[in-house]
């Protein structure tokens, strides 16, 4: 696949140039006459729906993605990264409210509208660094009823909810000949809507953003949150010529359906699942992988271009970057469409961070929270963590590459359907609704698909990870009862 050329690459060399410069945070500057410590700045760019196989760096060789290439050559990336899951059908509002609020999944729905109460008493972590110094600034999808004006400095687009699929974007395509809806047809709107594909808005405010920081003398710290890669994935035409669906594989765990569907909440009746149509076809799922590759591809060109203007700002080297989404996105996977599910293409996230200090080109393969950016860019800050923010700063996992496992098992829930827990070789899934119980070595099968769970000679690992699942349930406060399907009593 011809790969296209983007000088943001270049980010990798610029901040190799400048590492010693500014192990930096740490440097001394006189301001009104007094010694004051200079403090990064951070860029935090979040997606969303985007799976972590979707960089080429980190393996997925067709799909073309230099800029994020850049970032991963330029820093370190975790390859197990996850989201805890959701106690609604709109997962991204569960995981943006676990980041901001810091508080773990169930904990997190109790308290989902606590950010309202932090944000009127200032004590969103975001406030906390405008009180820190931070100018504050952002674009693109908004969590919550907040009044964002309330929370940054400057606030240029904020949205609450994406651009909604189009009704022609369901169920389809239904054959080669449906040519109904086409990804850079503007009638439709969508991420059209205004005549400019919203992605290309983002980038426009954050080079604007940078306009307006190159001289002032305060770090920034700039929330970027893109709408892209969910539906409905619209793109320019030349980016869904980029693959052809002869180039395009199909999943090694397609399924043309997913046997307990209706039973995890991943039916007919799911808004996500019914973007292709029942039962699954080859052809469709190619086409809607051909266009999430599309779109993502597409961001990347404007992630590029927000890379270049934080080079030209002259304040790249001392910048942390960090870039992750909300959650995954099965596209054809298991039969399924949507990020309703345990599996790791929908609970699996990309994370890299780069910045002073931080490692160039190298990989943690430690399981870790997607929400543990919002404790890393406390320490980042040199700010303390609050004692009710469960997750963890990533720092001491990147600068030590041999420290221990930050969680000795990741949990996942979604609403009383699904339960999950994983370790870095097993994952067991729980239906109570469909009474099943689904064990999976990651080793062997990393596409999670022979289920293990009544091999005889995997009994002991069942068990424990059934004790697992259970521990997790009582220290994050989770009160589905699950004994009965496990077989436990206490």
């Amino acid at each position: 696949m011809k790969r296209v050329f983007q000088p943001a690459k270049y980010i990798i060399a610029l901040l190799s140039a400048c590492a010693l410069l500014v192990l930096a945070a740490l440097n001394i500057r006189a301001h009104n006459g007094r010694a004051t410590e200079i403090k990064p700045n951070i860029l935090f760019i979040l997606t969303d729906d985007q799976a972590y196989q979707t960089i080429h760096a980190l393996g997925q060789r067709e799909i073309s993605t230099p800029n994020l290439d850049s970032l991963v050559g330029a820093g370190t990336s975790f390859t197990h990264t996850y989201n805890m899951g959701s106690w609604q059908g709109a997962v991204c509002s569960a995981s943006r409210t676990m980041l901001l609020t810091g508080l773990s999944l169930w904990d997190a729905r109790l308290h989902e509208n606590s950010i309202d109460t932090l944000v009127s008493e200032g004590e969103l972590w975001i406030q906390q660094l405008k009180r820190a110094g931070y100018e504050t600034s952002m674009t693109g999808k908004w969590h919550g009823r907040s009044n964002v004006n309330l929370i940054f400095d400057h606030v240029l687009h904020a949205s609450t909810n994406g651009p909604g699929q189009t009704p022609e974007g369901y169920n389809r395509p239904l054959s080669k000949d449906d040519t109904t809806w086409q990804p850079w047809d503007k009638k439709f709107g969508g991420f059209w809507k205004g005549g400019k594909h919203l992605s290309e808005v983002m980038a426009d405010d954050v080079l604007e953003l940078f306009a307006g920081s190159k001289d002032s003398d305060k770090p920034f710290f700039m929330y970027i949150s893109f709408n892209a890669p969910h539906d409905p994935r619209q793109a320019p035409k030349a980016f869904i010529d980029q693959y052809p669906l002869d180039k395009i594989s199909l999943p090694a765990n397609y399924l043309d359906s997913y046997p307990y569907k209706e039973d995890i909440g991943a039916g007919m009746s799911s808004r996500d699942e019914t973007l292709a149509p029942f039962p699954r076809t080859p052809f469709a799922v190619k086409k809607n992988i051909q266009e999430y590759y599309a779109i993502i591809s597409h961001m990347d060109a404007q992630i590029g271009k927000m890379l270049q203007a934080l080079i030209k700002s002259g304040k790249a080297q001392s910048t942390y970057v960090i870039f992750a989404s909300d959650h995954g996105l099965a596209a054809g996977q298991h039969g399924l469409m949507g990020k309703q599910n345990m599996f790791d293409h929908s609970i699996r996230v990309p994370l890299i961070i780069t910045g002073p200090g931080i490692p160039k080109n190298e990989l943690r393969d430690k399981q870790v929270y997607l929400q543990d950016i919002m404790a890393t860019v406390y320490d980042i800050a040199g700010l303390p963590k609050p004692e009710e923010v469960y997750y963890n700063s990533l720092l001491p996992v990147i600068h030590n590459k041999g420290s221990k496992a930050v969680y000795p098992e990741i949990y996942g829930g979604y609403m009383s359907l699904q339960r999950m827990v994983r370790t870095d070789r097993y994952k067991l899934i729980v239906y109570p609704k469909a009474s099943q119980v689904l064990l999976f070595d990651l080793k062997n099968d990393p596409d999670e698909i022979h289920d293990v769970s009544k091999q005889s000679r995997y009994k002991g690992t069942l068990e424990d990870m059934k004790m697992r699942l259970i521990r997790q349930q009582q220290q994050l406060n989770d009160t589905l009862d699950l004994h009965t399907i496990l077989g436990h009593n206490g």
